[in-house]
Parts: structure tokens; sequence; C-alpha cells
């Protein structure tokens, strides 16, 4: 089972997955699923894929960014369901700290919690000072994206005792490869690949490097009926 990361869709995995008795979702809110009711944070999204998968024999997990969030979360509240992770390019920690936000947007802010200025002044120092993601993301999706950088996973990785293979753009600005390598330091049983040129997003080098370290932990954990991706 492959997840995508923030604002893409399951397509993303076409080539990785490819031959694999293997399904890329489109998680809710991305693709031509429906967003969830209410603002939902990874864990959210982690119990309601537990919910799909109940019953069903344990399966490989490969998750790209935001999908790699909730692929970890999976893992780690219900173990059950998980043979092995693949991961690329997942924010799992941070290694300095968050940029201050400016000190018109935090007076601002402040100004709106106490009714003091518009919901339109608010929005307009959002739009000036917020991620390209944040920029896009409109309604429900907003608040989801807001639950999920401010969200912590180092109990999460603690808690992991499947396999788990990292391949990680050299290049990856969004999720920097020395963050993901120190995240991997907390995990049980981890490999740590780095990709030479790659970035972010699954193009280039980093897609058949992928195909590669799946493949690898589907050969390690044994061709039987369990060994689904």
């Amino acid at each position: 089972m492959a997840l995508h990361g923030w604002a893409r869709s399951g397509a993303d995995f076409s080539r990785v997955v490819d031959g694999l008795d293997a399904v890329a979702i489109h998680l809710p809110g991305f693709g031509i699923t429906p967003e969830p009711t209410e603002a939902w944070g990874s864990e959210d999204y982690a119990d309601d894929l537990a919910d799909a998968l109940a019953g069903l024999p344990p399966v490989i997990v490969v998750g790209h960014s935001f999908g790699g969030r909730v692929a970890v979360r999976l893992a780690a509240k219900h173990p059950e369901l998980v043979r092995g992770l693949v991961l690329t390019g997942v924010p799992l920690l941070r290694l300095a700290a968050a940029p201050k936000a400016s000190a018109s947007y935090r007076a601002v802010r402040w100004l709106a919690k106490r009714g003091l200025v518009s919901p339109k002044a608010l929005e307009a120092q959002r739009q000036k000072h917020g991620s390209a993601d944040y920029k896009a993301a409109r309604g429900v999706m907003r608040d989801v994206l807001v639950k999920a950088v401010s969200e912590n996973y180092n109990d999460d990785l603690a808690r992991i005792a499947c396999p788990v293979r990292m391949v990680w753009g050299e290049n990856d600005t969004a999720a920097p490869a020395d963050a993901g390598l120190a995240a991997s330091r907390l995990l049980a049983d981890a490999s740590f690949r780095t990709v030479p040129g790659a970035g972010h997003l699954l193009e280039g080098a980093l897609v058949p490097a992928l195909r590669e370290e799946l493949h690898t932990l589907i050969e390690q954990l044994g061709p039987n009926r369990e060994a689904h991706a």
C-alpha cells in the first residue's frame, strides 16, 4: 500500500509499485477522495486506514512526505497491520527551531483573537506569510495541514518494531536528509539511503531507488501470502 504526499495523489507511485500486488490510494481530501468532515491529524488518517485494513493480512506500507507521517502513525498504533515500511521525504523530526513568524503577522493574529481586526485582515497576513502549501489549501484541509506540521513523532518512531527502509533525496528541502537520518536512529530496525541529486518529489533517480528498496524489503520478509505492498 502506497501513501502519497501533501497535495499529491496515489498516481505518484505508478512507477514504484508497477507489477506488484499493490494499491496506491488517494488519502481523504486528495485526488478523487472526499475531504474529512473535520480537521484530521495524521493519527486520524491512520485510524481510517486501520478500519479499511481490518481483517486483511498485514501489508508493507510505502509513504512519501505527508503519507509517510500517516504510515508511521499506522505502524506505531496498529502494528498488527504493518509488516514493514518504506519511507521517503517524510518530515518526522525538526533539527532546528522553526522560523519565527514576522512581528506584523504575530500582531495581527493577537488582535484577531481579541476581535480587534477582521478575519479578512488576518487572512491577508496568512496569505502573505504562509507557506505555498498553506496558501493553496482551503477549508478543512488547511486545518489538517496546520495540525500535521505541528505534530511530533518521536514516541511513534520508538514504538515501531517492523523493518523500515528510508530513501531520501540528497537535495530534499521539505524534509532534509539529515533530519531523516536522525529519525532513522530512533527506529529499532532501519536502514537509510541517500540518493545523489534527488529532491523531495517522486521523480528522477528517487523512483528506481525507492522501487529497489521496496523489492528488497519484500524479499527480506519472504514470498508468503502476507507479503503485500
